[in-house]
């Protein structure tokens, strides 16, 4: 990462007071970014207030479904870089209200990129899509070149963003880099139906943690503050990274139950857990191949499994009550 780059930057940050938009504002404002968080959640649980991120940005209550707001946020603020974090992001909650998911992620997406394409000030932009654009594939470890083909409302929703990101470099040459992530844990997530908060938090107030499915399926597990890092090492680099999709990974990589049992050896703590086997839509077995980025612009996690999920507990037992 190259701070000096960042100095007096005007950044936007759609999706900014969510999980990983705060660590990315922090990020951010700790290299002398000019930050604006477009978002519509102002919990004060989450970390971008509870680490006071909120008094060193501007926070827009603006929902990136309103063509209109989106378009002024950019402009107003003479925008040069944006980072397109803002989705509904709940694989669950997708397949309960896939229109909400449609509009927020595909619809949210093109207001993003019509404005975008209205402002030549803007340098850089990082559509922020997701290993589950992939859907379903036998082929292991997934590589930037295979076929993006969802199936459950949040994934469809994902590989159509990637795809019209797509279409808005190729046919209007707009700098957009697209990523897609491993599942990223870290300080502050607040979607307890995610396995690591969720076994931390059960951990903490010695309670069972629910496994909605039967355990076995493998995920890889990536570090938030390596996340943030390689995004804007992205935007450093744009003109070598422009008109690439890029997989963000660790190889790091557990079933559910595996994971469980991480997690209690580095608290030092049992934690017990029921499996109740009814998840829908999820995928057995994901992970994805990093090389690309690698080799383009020499990213790669610097945290080691053990030191990242440490660095997580910490932070949830600091902040949840017994």
């Amino acid at each position: 990462m190259n701070k000096t780059f960042w100095k007096n930057k005007n950044v936007l940050v759609t999706g900014g007071s969510g999980f990983i938009g705060g660590h990315l504002v922090e990020a951010l404002v700790g290299s002398g970014a000019n930050v604006f968080v477009v978002d519509i959640n102002n919990n004060p649980d989450l970390y971008y207030f509870k680490e006071g991120l909120n008094k060193k940005s501007v926070f827009l209550n603006v929902n990136v479904q309103d063509s209109d707001k989106v378009f002024e946020a950019v402009t107003k603020n003479r925008i040069e870089i944006v980072f397109h974090l803002a989705a509904q992001p709940l694989v669950g909650k997708a397949i309960v209200n896939p229109v909400e998911v449609f509009k927020t992620n595909i619809d949210g997406s093109i207001n993003v990129l019509e404005t975008v394409r209205a402002n030549k000030n803007v340098k850089a932009l990082v559509i922020v899509s997701s290993d589950k654009a992939y859907g379903e594939s036998k082929i292991l470890p997934y590589t930037e070149d295979m076929p993006l083909k969802g199936e459950c409302p949040y994934s469809v929703s994902k590989s159509c963003e990637d795809l019209i990101a797509n279409t808005y470099f190729k046919i209007y040459d707009l700098p957009i880099v697209i990523t897609r992530f491993a599942n990223v844990y870290g300080p502050g997530d607040l979607n307890l139906s995610r396995i690591v908060p969720g076994a931390i938090t059960t951990m903490i107030k010695n309670e069972t943690l629910e496994i909605r499915s039967d355990g076995k399926q493998i995920r890889e597990y990536l570090f938030v503050k390596d996340v943030v890092n390689g995004l804007m090492m992205l935007v450093e680099n744009i003109q070598k990274t422009k008109g690439h999709a890029y997989n963000f990974g660790s190889g790091k990589r557990f079933s559910v139950i595996e994971l469980v049992n991480k997690i209690g050896e580095v608290a030092k703590q049992k934690i017990n857990f029921k499996i109740l086997n009814i998840a829908k839509g999820e995928i057995p077995e994901q992970y994805l191949s990093y090389e690309k980025i690698k080799k383009h612009i020499n990213w790669e996690p610097i945290h080691s499994f053990e030191s990242g999920l440490k660095e997580t507990l910490d932070w949830y037992k600091k902040v949840i009550q017994k």
